[in-house]
């Protein structure tokens, strides 16, 4: 679906301004400017320090939560981590995991299997575990919801901790400690950590009473270092917004990852051929790691993720690291296959451009993929989308997964037709839902309609929001490399996204990649050359052999490394054929 393009306005005395206090180049000052960063505010965002993250004993809740677990290490009782099937809870699962083991306790960890027992604490688990002799559970990554499983620990005789960053529910957990950024009552100046990234904060505290100190001892300054990269990993595959403290974990943890990943990660690096680059971008995590390990949890295998991120075993590393990446090849052959039906589905049975949201249903669609597809084509349609992975024998309620667009808050839409639904749960971007086979057809009617009322026709169409107009000729190596200093990029502080006019394709745009989900194309402008990529947009090659040749792209420059040589790539947003660009 075409998208609108609007070019940021620039003040160019704000950008001498800080060109001169920040001593920047003046691309880097426009960037930062783009992004509302000031004058007083560029230094700091781009160096990015190790010292701006804040105490660890700060955190709300942290220093109760420490204190028990210091406790419990001393007096020998049996601690379990209990985690989450995503990176983001596995990171933490492991990172805190290797901290406890390290300092001598008695620990182990458990992560629930997806399909069979959902997201988060369950009372079934609790009792297991209870009956393993657990004297401590330390939920990571999930448990600020858990309202009943808190009383069901309670019961069992068993001092839980949760620590987590997702929403809360009406009333707190009845828990021995909480871990939360906005636990009510206290104030922490910065509300975006994930649960790795609350998890190492934690793991900080920990080291600093085993030292009796606020400076940790050397071999617990060595493991926070390593630790680094689990909460790099965990950051950027949560997609949290890359600024403050999560800025400052994602730039040191990539040079963790790069000069002293675990064994674990270091096989998967391997694997994946990120280990050859000269030094890691968020995106090489973000595309290559992350994936992966949201694989092992989307097809039920996140207890052999968290092995992988545990071990120290170089031999099983590298079987587990094989084991997943294959579980990866699985996962995207699914991926593939689930994209194709819904995209038929989507051509025979919806008008993308007048429904103001696509509700699919379909046996034999993996739930734990369809958050995937749902995603992709949210983004290719700019409208709300739920998957609805119904039983194959019709005997139990459907799963069904949401993702949403700007305007719409999915939490509150479903909320809003739950009569429709057994359970739901999320927040604005993204959800989950159950749902009864009868009720798919009544509850895509209500929330068609709930969407049509609440998303204004101007906020149905995409849009691309673009730092700047520039020329092929503009991007130097020199240039892009510039740019750079703005890294580590994700959300809120994406990679810049500039634009330029009237470029002409030179030969055909070729599908390149696994399933030719992929595009390659060679552009040119004014003499200059360039390729450009466009990732997950097989129809391109049909749509542009239908243009005349002449475009407006709309792309995100990058350097790419081969072989020793760095060239300037352009990896495409969006295209259109060539026409005056509006300036807001």
């Amino acid at each position: 679906m075409e998208k609108r393009w609007r070019i940021r306005p620039h003040d160019s005395a704000l950008i001498s301004r800080m060109e001169q206090s920040a001593n920047v180049p003046s691309v880097v000052a426009q960037l930062l400017s783009a992004r509302g960063i000031d004058t007083g505010e560029a230094r700091a965002f781009l160096d990015a320090k190790l010292t701006e993250l804040r105490d660890p004993e700060l955190l709300p809740g942290l220093p109760q939560a420490a204190d028990l677990i210091y406790n419990a290490i001393r007096d020998k009782r049996r601690i379990v981590v209990y985690g989450d099937y995503d990176a983001d809870g596995m990171t933490a699962t492991a990172l805190l995991f290797r901290c406890l083991r390290m300092v001598g306790g008695n620990v182990g960890y458990y992560v629930p299997n997806r399909m069979d027992e959902g997201y988060g604490l369950n009372n079934q688990a609790l009792k297991r575990l209870a009956d393993e002799d657990a004297s401590q559970i330390i939920s990571v990554d999930c448990g600020i919801a858990s309202v009943e499983e808190a009383d069901t620990a309670r019961e069992l005789g068993l001092e839980l901790i949760i620590t987590d960053h997702h929403q809360m529910a009406e009333r707190l957990p009845a828990a021995a400690a909480i871990v939360h950024p906005l636990l009510p009552g206290h104030d922490y100046p910065f509300e975006s950590l994930c649960g790795a990234g609350v998890a190492f904060k934690l793991a900080w505290a920990i080291c600093q009473r085993i030292s009796k100190s606020k400076r940790v001892a050397e071999p617990f300054r060595n493991f926070l270092l390593t630790a680094l990269g689990f909460a790099a990993i965990g950051t950027i595959a949560d997609v949290v917004p890359l600024v403050d403290e999560n800025r400052v974990l994602v730039k040191h943890g990539l040079l963790s990852l790069k000069a002293r990943p675990s064994v674990g990660i270091e096989n998967l690096m391997r694997l994946t051929g990120v280990d050859k680059k000269s030094h890691l971008g968020s995106e090489d995590i973000g595309f290559s790691i992350a994936p992966r390990l949201n694989a092992a949890g989307r097809l039920g295998q996140a207890q052999l993720g968290v092995e992988l991120l545990a071990t120290d075993n170089e031999e099983r590393a590298k079987a587990l690291a094989e084991y997943i990446n294959e579980l990866n090849e699985n996962r995207l052959h699914l991926e593939r296959s689930i994209y194709l039906s819904a995209s038929k589905q989507v051509k025979e049975r919806f008008d993308p451009d007048g429904d103001a949201a696509l509700v699919l249903a379909d046996r034999g669609w993996h739930q734990g993929v369809i958050g995937i597809v749902a995603g992709r084509l949210s983004e290719k349609y700019h409208r709300p989308v739920v998957m609805i992975a119904l039983d194959e024998l019709g005997n139990k309620p459907g799963t069904g997964s949401a993702r949403s667009v700007a305007g719409l808050d999915l939490h509150h839409a479903l909320a809003a037709c739950s009569e429709h639904l057994v359970k739901h749960g999320g927040h604005a971007a993204a959800a989950g839902l159950r749902i009864n086979e009868q009720q798919v057809d009544a509850f895509r009617l209500h929330f068609c309609e709930h969407v049509e009322q609440t998303l204004t026709a101007e906020e149905r169409i995409a849009e691309l929001v673009i730092d700047a107009e520039t020329t092929l000729a503009e991007l130097t190596l020199q240039t892009v490399q510039q740019m750079e200093h703005l890294a580590p990029f994700g959300q809120s502080n994406p990679r810049p996204l500039l634009c330029t006019t009237d470029v002409s394709i030179q030969g055909d745009a070729k599908p390149m990649g696994k399933g030719d989900r992929h595009v390659s194309m060679m552009l040119e402008q004014h003499g200059v050359r360039l390729r450009a990529l466009a990732f997950n947009q097989p129809d391109w090659i049909e749509e542009l052999s239908k243009s005349d040749g002449r475009l407006d792209i709309a792309f995100r420059p990058i350097i790419n490394e081969f072989r020793g040589r760095r060239n300037v790539e352009l990896h495409l947003a969006d295209w259109r054929p060539t026409r005056q660009l509006a300036t807001s």
